[in-house]
């Protein structure tokens, strides 16, 4: 299956723990993906927890399209990672590494998207990366609420 992968640091002005926290929680996912606007059938296992996340597509300006996704996400000391399985034979793997910095945390933000088609790839990808810089954004915003 072809894949892209995605990488992006970013500065985050609040301490590793807080943010690790943050991003363990799924609930936390809404808007940080400014596609993203519900997370429901939150189950907590052992070695993670798994939900589903609605992301919300806009064609045309005016027809919306809600594109279930199933996520799992792990945390460990040094991040965040998991897997996204959606519709139409796109996967996505991701790991937000988090380093002190000084001031705050770093966050190595690296996706690897693979799809089975080339369109939907280069779709899929492009979609993934104004995610991507977007999640940085988004965070850094949020971090004066996050402690």
């Amino acid at each position: 299956m072809p894949e892209t992968v995605l990488r992006h640091v970013f500065h985050v002005p609040a301490p590793p723990p807080v943010v690790l926290a943050h991003l363990s929680e799924p609930s936390s996912y809404v808007g940080l993906s400014p596609l993203v606007v519900a997370v429901r059938d939150v189950r907590r296992e052992p070695g993670g927890t798994r939900f589903v996340s609605v992301e919300r597509f806009r064609f045309f300006g005016f027809v919306k399209y809600d594109n279930l996704i199933e996520v799992t996400l792990r945390v460990s000391e040094e991040g965040v990672e998991g897997e996204v399985v959606s519709p139409g034979g796109v996967r996505l793997a991701y790991r937000f590494g988090l380093t002190a910095d000084g001031t705050g945390t770093e966050v190595e933000d690296v996706l690897t998207v693979r799809a089975t088609r080339g369109p939907v790839l280069r779709y899929a990808a492009r979609k993934a990366r104004e995610v991507q810089l977007a999640r940085a954004d988004v965070l850094a915003r949020r971090a004066p609420t996050l402690t």
